[in-house]
């Protein structure tokens, strides 16, 4: 795992602990909807929070092919990689 996708993971976990009204156990494997029972607009204040701490833009097409917290982290990098 390299430094840039565990230093994404710290900041989308922290991020979603923060918003999540009680603690559950985080992995690449939670699924987003079902796992943490977010509704499509607290999935979308979630992303506009990492956007913003990250400064990236994830297009809505991204945004509908993410199920987990990894596919989150792997759609972050490679976004980073090509900005």
């Amino acid at each position: 795992m390299s430094d840039q996708a565990n230093e994404i993971r710290e900041i989308i976990f922290g991020t979603l602990r923060a918003a999540l009204p009680q603690e559950r156990p985080l992995s690449d494997a939670t699924h987003i909807i079902e796992d943490l029972g977010l509704d499509s607009v607290a999935v979308m204040d979630f992303v506009m929070e990492i956007e913003d701490k990250l400064d990236i833009s994830v297009p809505l097409d991204k945004i509908a092919e993410v199920e987990t917290l990894g596919d989150l982290i792997a759609t972050v990098q490679r976004l980073k990689e090509a900005a």
